[in-house]
């Protein structure tokens, strides 16, 4: 018996319906597979851990196709694991997406006419849970529609109590080495945000500005200083120059006249500035521009803030109160009008930071902030890649991330929201500073105020490998799962996301790694291969996309694009086809099992075996290897279409086509090939099933009656090889091509049966001559056979008698036209060839693909010719 058939049947239905309804599939079978717990994972077991955590999706979000791309292939690697034996754990969760989810409620008391003000900061952190706890998780929802096979009982959320004391705990241990410190720097400001935004939030796009040039200083004193955020000229603290620069030797240490304001400013030598550049001087704005903030610390400059937090300005005098790009164009105007003007460029294209979330124009903005010093986390989380404690895959995605970590930053982790961790840091009424841990009682009293900022965003998903199994209490989840064995994600977040899980993970679990391998995949993009945008018409929703062709067709297609590393090239036309690949999938089923395909009884012994069933076997243990090969690699475009290609030519096409003449005779060989056609549609079920996982439970249980094929065993490659057989079919199936290809060149119709001999004595083809003939619709030769064409292929002849069933006439004409026009595509792609001036000038792509026309054209000519031959004299 097979280890299959020894299962506890569940009262499968004895047939399948003619056609598959995924619809009617999916959503009951997913919730049979949850309230058995299947994806349950138990940290007593002794089955070795696999673990994944997923990238936690924002709160507010919703399912779109890089969500489903990356979670098919985490659910077709955990259920793989799953049936491997192992305890697989794919946890799930949900990050609380500070800023995005504080402005969808700000934008929901904005009908009511109120703002986040009006209700304070506790009513309004409760207002925030409530609409959470009402529209916030809608995702989840949708991952069950698409088959996350997660473990629904261990659910975490960024700001549930046991990861809040996480936060705590590991703000505080950073704090007491020294490691989170406050200061004032130049941060990334969102004037529509209001808060500070982190380097890898903001998004650079080139923009249409004004370069205007314009004259500082009288007389001699005159200099010439250059900018696009004329605005900022109003917090302008001194000029810059290259100290070798001998333009303005004879000005450094002076003060020059800052033009419309009542101030002077010195001019500073700093080897910052290229001479080479525009006019080799530089205004310096310390509050508002990282390059002169570390100008302005190098000369002891003063730091004059210009603008609020709205990027209105705040300078007293005729440009108070305008908005920043209002201000730019009344200070340019003024400037004009004292001739101070030396140049303007318009429109002048440069590249711009805008906010990530809501496209506002990025302020430079100095302030007080708190800090994680980064340098000794970094240099952790790339030593754990050049030592081989982590795995980074594809390799050569190592380089981006050293990149990355080997000069990062400190990293700015206070946030001016209300909704996030709150800083747990307490201000006392004598300037005491005060951090407070978990287990400590906050400071009281008068005066006492608790720090009004919150944390990042990425500070709390930064711990997820190990806070969500319950650190810093030493749980039985951290100790059977941690480390996680996977981390797949997308490229892009490698500086947002993956080097703080390596950083906080190396630190909080004492030099451990947060996971093994980080497996980075590329981005969906469209048909064409352009970004997916809703304002080109090209963003797709994939729950329309399930709803039209099911789950199974997504995944399936979204697994088949998955190369490593790179982007995702998607369209509706290949959802299609997957979709008819379940459907092909359904229909052969449905055949073999109205055809006795079963795994009851042993696996015949090959000497019991014809050919065509050692030659199936033989390539299925092919597949079960190179497919595990695959897995292990992470190529799951390679895997899907291994399985699509066996399932669908060797399986369906070939093998149920050639068994169709046994199980019409019936008798004992039927018998043999019903089993070895249930024990090859039993695995490949069962290799199918993590990227497909609905239609293949639906047909695996009907024909084995087993309990599910979630826990069924994975296969294993037995090692049956059977060479010489595979060799056998191979030249059957050439005969088989060859005679079809023949008959459609001919202009036969594919069921139009046509008398035929065959000459099969001295070849492995004798014992195929019912299935040749099944297959190729030829009828015995008859008394009146005369043959007028004679195929020799593979070691076999066949003869054709093709009077009575073709045009010769109309043939040869056709004939005669197509190598008319095959001999015209010859000659022109000859004479390009020949053409030393063409071949001096074109790209080898180009010369290349006319070579492949010249080779084409003269198969073209032999085939033709040789089909002219074969037609019977008029």
């Amino acid at each position: 018996m097979t280890e299959n058939a020894q299962q506890q049947p569940s009262a499968p239905d004895s047939e399948l319906p003619t056609q598959y309804a995924p619809a009617d599939v999916e959503g009951p079978l997913y919730e049979r597979w949850v309230e058995r717990g299947y994806f349950e994972a138990d940290a007593k077991s002794d089955k070795p851990p696999y673990t994944i955590v997923i990238p936690p999706p924002n709160v507010t979000g919703s399912l779109h196709l890089g969500h489903a791309f990356q979670h098919t292939l985490m659910d077709a690697l955990t259920r793989r694991k799953r049936m491997q034996g192992f305890e697989s754990l794919w946890l799930p969760g949900m990050d609380h997406a500070g800023i995005a989810t504080q402005n969808v409620v700000e934008r929901e008391l904005g009908k009511e006419g109120k703002s986040r003000h009006d209700l304070g900061r506790e009513a309004f952190v409760e207002r925030v849970w409530q609409w959470k706890d009402e529209y916030g998780g809608k995702i989840l929802g949708q991952m069950r529609r698409l088959g996350d096979g997660v473990d629904w009982t261990r659910e975490r959320f960024t700001m549930d109590e046991g990861l809040s004391q996480a936060v705590q705990t590991i703000f505080k241990r950073l704090y007491d080495d020294e490691l989170i410190y406050r200061a004032e720097r130049i941060i990334n400001w969102c004037p529509r945000c209001l808060t500070a935004i982190s380097d890898i939030e903001v998004e650079y796009q080139d923009d249409d500005g004004e370069l205007v040039s314009m004259k500082y200083g009288e007389g001699d004193d005159t200099i010439v200083v250059a900018t696009t955020r004329a605005e900022t000229m109003l917090g302008d603290t001194a000029v810059a120059v290259h100290p070798d620069d001998e333009r303005y030797k004879h000005l450094v240490g002076r003060h020059i006249k800052l033009p419309l304001t009542d101030r002077t400013i010195p001019v500073v030598a700093d080897t910052h500035v290229d001479p080479e550049f525009g006019t080799g001087a530089v205004k310096v704005t310390p509050a508002h521009d990282p390059n002169d903030f570390a100008i302005g610390q190098r000369h002891d400059l003063e730091s004059l803030t210009v603008m609020d937090e709205r990027g209105v300005i705040t300078v007293h005098g005729p440009f108070e109160g305008l908005d920043r790009f209002e201000a730019r164009s009344a200070i340019v105007a003024a400037l004009r009008a004292d001739g101070r003007i030396v140049a303007e460029k318009r429109p002048y294209v440069h590249s711009v930071g805008h906010c990530s979330r809501c496209k506002t124009t990025i302020e430079p903005r100095l302030s007080m902030q708190w800090w994680v010093k980064v340098a000794p986390l970094a240099k952790a989380a790339g030593d754990a890649v050049r030592d081989g404690r982590v795995k980074i895959h594809p390799q050569e995605m190592e380089k981006r991330y050293f990149d990355w970590v080997d000069n990062l930053h400190d990293w700015c982790i206070s946030r001016q929201l209300w909704w996030g961790h709150r800083i747990p840091v307490w201000y006392g009424p004598d300037g005491e500073v005060v951090c407070v841990g978990p287990d400590d009682e906050p400071p009281s009293g008068e005066g006492w105020t608790q720090d009004s900022d919150v944390l990042d965003t990425w500070f709390s998903s930064g711990l997820w490998p190990f806070s969500t199994l319950g650190w810093p209490e030493q749980t039985p989840d951290l100790k059977k799962f941690y480390p996680t064995d996977v981390l797949l994600t997308g490229h892009d977040i490698i500086f947002f996301w993956v080097a703080r899980m390596m950083m906080f993970g190396l630190y909080a679990m004492d030099g451990e790694v947060p996971f093994k391998t980080i497996a980075l995949t590329g981005l969906v993009r469209d048909q064409f291969g352009k970004k997916m945008s809703k304002s080109s018409g090209t963003a797709v929703d994939p729950l329309d996309w399930m709803n039209a062709y099911g789950s199974d067709a997504v995944r399936f297609t979204l697994a088949r694009g998955a190369n490593p590393g790179t982007d995702v090239p998607i369209g509706e036309d290949w959802v299609q086809a997957s979709r008819n690949f379940a459907n092909k999938i359904w229909n052969a089923t449905r055949f073999a099992l109205m055809n006795g395909a079963t795994i009851e009884g042993e696996l015949p012994p090959a000497e019991r075996l014809s050919a065509t069933d050692r030659w199936i076997l033989s390539r299925l243990n092919k597949t079960v290897s190179q497919v595990d090969a695959l897995y292990d690699d992470f190529q799951f475009a390679k895997l899907s279409d291994a399985l699509y290609h066996f399932a669908w030519d060797e399986v369906f096409d070939w093998y149920v086509e050639l068994s169709k003449t046994t199980f019409m005779a019936g008798g004992e060989p039927a018998k043999v090939s019903g089993r070895v056609l249930g024990e090859v549609l039993d695995v490949t079920l069962k290799l199918l099933h993590p990227i497909v996982p609905f239609v293949t439970e639906t047909l695996w249980t009907t024909l084995t009656g087993g309990e599910s094929i979630v826990v069924a065993d994975w296969p294993k490659d037995s090692g049956f090889r059977d060479e010489a057989a595979e060799r056998e079919i191979e030249t059957l199936q050439q005969v088989i091509t060859e005679v079809r290809r023949f008959r459609a060149d001919q202009g036969l119709q594919p069921g139009q049966r046509v008398p035929a001999r065959l000459t099969l004595t001295g070849t492995a083809l004798a014992p195929h001559e019912a299935a040749i003939r099944q297959l190729l619709r030829l009828q015995p030769e008859g008394d009146a056979f005369a043959a007028t064409a004679t195929l020799p292929v593979g070691g076999a002849t066949v003869a054709l008698d093709l009077s009575g069933t073709i045009d010769v006439a109309a043939e040869r004409k056709r004939l005669a036209k197509d190598l008319a026009a095959a001999e015209k595509e010859k000659a022109q792609a000859t004479a390009k060839l020949g053409n030393e001036a063409f071949l001096a000038k074109a790209p080898d792509n180009v010369v290349d693909k006319i070579r492949g026309r010249l080779t084409k054209a003269d198969e073209d000519i032999e085939r033709i010719k040789a089909q002219l031959e074969s037609l019977p004299e008029q």
